[in-house]
């Protein structure tokens, strides 16, 4: 019996069936050793413990997701798949993402970002929207599941039963969190679904509220239209997210004491406001009784017939002026315009004729010049009371 003979790639092929189907997406945590940085933008190095090493991959579009600079030494944590690469037979995981291991290496990658996005002027005051003093509509990025959304809705409900309520689930921890973050404002914003936004989760370690630390988390907040409210972990717990926020609160139930004014504080301010525009209008009728008072005792009062007198002659005196100028005015422009018209009748031509002018036409056209007529030539003499026809027979010049 013929014994079956395998080529190296049929074993290598097959041994990468059997290795990738068998092990799923994994976490793996290791020691960077080895890193080279490719001008294709990929990054090529070795994950290693005390017993043992794995080569390593992070394509270029997700090594420019990572918000922190990856160094030989530094212990990571990485999410990834078991891959073969079959031109040397060697296996390595193909990195999809990654995060410091350690408190502290997250500090120091932490820190890494925060100098970024300072120098960016992501945290500038300038850029900050203001909160709305009243907002109908409030859209909340956060677990369905924790604490911090029963703290923010009891405070809510009990602070403004009016208020229009939008709970927009995301992961706040683990695998893809701080995507699903990022992609809920983004949301939020392209369907203007909410007046505010508050984005956070209940305390927890540094680890735990890392997905808060993230770039793309940041830059989605950066980038809202609409103003957001970061309310990660307690009161101690700082993230890049509040730096970026237009507003930090200290917890998720402070958000939602900073996003609504209780209804009874609300009351008790419309009461106010009433209570100070009754005593305005009140000190405003006391003014005015005193004033009319002080007008009925006044010597002023007493003549007041004599005023509105000596206003009726001076309206007398005023319109019998008036006429005056206007007829005045009138028999200068009927001057003005008898003699324009006795100018216009001198310079008719009428008028010319019955002083014992004529006026002479050859072929229809004025005669003015003796040269241009013709022995023989017939013409037309107009006198004031008609026309003379006639034929020259001889000229003199």
């Amino acid at each position: 019996m013929e014994k079956k003979v395998y080529s190296v790639s049929d074993i290598t092929r097959t041994i990468k069936t059997l290795l990738e189907e068998s092990l799923p997406t994994i976490w793996i945590e290791g020691e960077i050793s080895n890193l080279k940085a490719h001008y294709s933008g990929h990054l090529y190095f070795s994950l290693k413990d005390n017993d043992a090493q794995i080569s390593a991959v992070i394509w270029r579009t997700r090594a420019e997701q990572i918000s922190f600079n990856l160094e030989d030494g530094m212990q990571i944590k990485a999410l990834g798949n078991i891959r073969l690469y079959e031109k040397s037979g060697r296996y390595q995981i193909d990195i999809l993402q990654a995060q410091p291991a350690g408190v502290g290496n997250l500090q120091q990658a932490f820190e890494q970002l925060k100098t970024k996005l300072l120098s960016e002027g992501l945290f500038a005051e300038e850029n900050k929207k203001a909160i709305p003093e009243f907002p109908q509509k409030v859209s909340i990025v956060t677990s369905p599941t924790g604490a911090a959304i029963r703290d923010i809705l009891d405070v809510l409900k009990r602070r403004a039963p009016y208020l229009e309520i939008l709970i927009r689930a995301a992961k706040v921890q683990g695998i893809n969190a701080s995507t699903d973050i990022a992609s809920a404002i983004e949301e939020i914003n392209k369907h203007n679904k909410a007046d505010v936004i508050i984005v956070g989760r209940g305390g927890g370690s540094l680890e735990d509220l890392w997905a808060f630390n993230e770039e793309q988390v940041a830059r989605a907040i950066f980038q809202s239209k609409i103003p957001v409210i970061s309310a990660v972990g307690h009161e101690v717990d700082f993230t890049i997210s509040d730096f970026v926020a237009d507003l930090r609160a200290a917890t998720p139930s402070a958000a939602a004491e900073l996003v609504v004014t209780d209804r009874n504080e609300l009351a008790g301010l419309f009461l106010g406001i009433k209570q100070q525009m009754q005593n305005a209008v009140q000190a405003n009728i006391n003014f005015l009784n005193q004033k009319v008072s002080s007008l009925e005792k006044s010597h002023g009062l007493k003549r007041f017939e004599d005023l509105l007198n000596q206003y009726a002659q001076r309206i007398d005196d005023l319109s019998s002026r008036s006429q005056n100028a206007f007829l005045n005015q009138f028999f200068q422009k009927k001057e003005k315009t008898q003699f324009l018209t006795k100018r216009l009748n001198s310079l008719n031509h009428e008028a010319t004729l019955a002083r014992g002018f004529s006026i002479t036409y050859a072929d229809g056209k004025i005669v003015k010049d003796i040269s241009k007529l013709k022995k023989w030539q017939v013409l037309e003499t107009k006198v004031a009371n008609g026309e003379i026809e006639s034929t020259i027979n001889k000229l003199k010049y």
